[in-house]
């Protein structure tokens, strides 16, 4: 998910009160994760439920997803330093590719599982009634762990949280497909209860391949969006003294941006007349966006552009 944070809230992305919310709110995740996984594996386990088994197994991933968020969390906050010169953020984009990874695995898992209960059918044993209240109290229980996993992911504008947030969601989403399956087994369709956990399954890998595949076009260096780019061109164009704008580049660094931009100026400006132009400009990006630096690069404007360098390998 890419924010679009306003000129008011953009700068504060890498405050202490991020990493704190991002702290705190994996903290509850872990307790109502490691509360959920006890009560749906026995639960599972004692009522004959395959669906509340595999529902148990997600929330056990989601402890494993937590821990990967409280590491990211902690080494994103570093500053730069001589190995990092850009700083650390991008440990939360391989954070998001790491909690993609574990939901496509998980996923994959609960499919095979599903599959083998369903070829042998006949042996299903029909669950008991407390299955369903148990799944019930983890659908709740769930989705108010999303939504306010969310609100504070949406509030310190972090993609990492939101990943994490919507992998609540999914466990929300399971929970509520398992007891459907588990009201359709107490009415005597055995089947839906493995047919439910099999939903599970492909619901968990399609949303944890969604999330790994967009962390690694990040880790690609992928582009700001459109919007963004066309922000900071306007940003840039219109710092006064800048007379032309192209060769604008950006990627991602975690939740930051980075820019390399060319400014056209009067041929006629010294040196630190242009420069005091480039550094205005900066400023006018960094101020409104998520931007973590803006290399300038100054050209007479009317003049043509030097010829491009032979690319390196080609």
């Amino acid at each position: 998910m890419d924010f679009q944070p306003s000129d008011q809230d953009s700068r504060a992305l890498n405050t202490p009160e991020r990493q704190t919310a991002a702290a705190r709110t994996t903290l509850i995740s872990v307790a109502v994760n490691l509360v959920l996984t006890l009560a749906q594996v026995i639960a599972g386990i004692l009522t004959h439920s395959q669906g509340l088994i595999a529902d148990g197994i997600h929330s056990l991933s989601d402890l494993v997803a937590d821990f990967v968020v409280l590491i990211a969390n902690r080494h994103s906050a570093k500053d730069a330093d001589e190995d990092h010169h850009y700083g650390h953020q991008r440990y939360e984009t391989a954070a998001s590719l790491v909690l993609g990874g574990l939901l496509l695995a998980v996923g994959v898992g609960m499919l095979w599982a599903a599959a083998g209960k369903l070829q042998n059918a006949g042996q299903i044993v029909p669950v008991q009634m407390a299955a369903l209240w148990v799944a019930l109290a983890a659908l709740a229980a769930k989705e108010a762990l999303f939504r306010y996993m969310l609100a504070v992911a949406e509030r310190v504008r972090s993609t990492m949280l939101v990943a994490n947030a919507w992998h609540a969601r999914s466990d929300a989403a399971s929970s509520l497909v398992v007891a459907i399956g588990i009201v359709g087994s107490l009415s005597g369709l055995t089947i839906l209860d493995p047919i439910a956990a099999l939903i599970v399954g492909f619901m968990v890998g399609k949303m944890g391949w969604q999330f790994a595949w967009d962390a690694l076009h990040d880790l690609m260096d992928r582009a700001a969006s459109d919007e963004q780019v066309e922000r900071i061109r306007s940003l840039v164009a219109e710092t006064p003294g800048v007379l032309g704008v192209h060769d604008l580049k950006t990627r991602k660094m975690g939740d930051m941006i980075l820019v390399d931009v060319h400014i056209e100026v009067d041929p006629e400006l010294n040196v630190r007349a242009s420069h005091a132009i480039t550094v205005a400009a900066r400023r006018r990006v960094m101020a409104a966006l998520p931007v973590l630096d803006v290399m300038t690069h100054v050209d007479p404007y009317g003049e043509p552009d030097e010829p491009p360098l032979p690319k390196r390998g080609g």
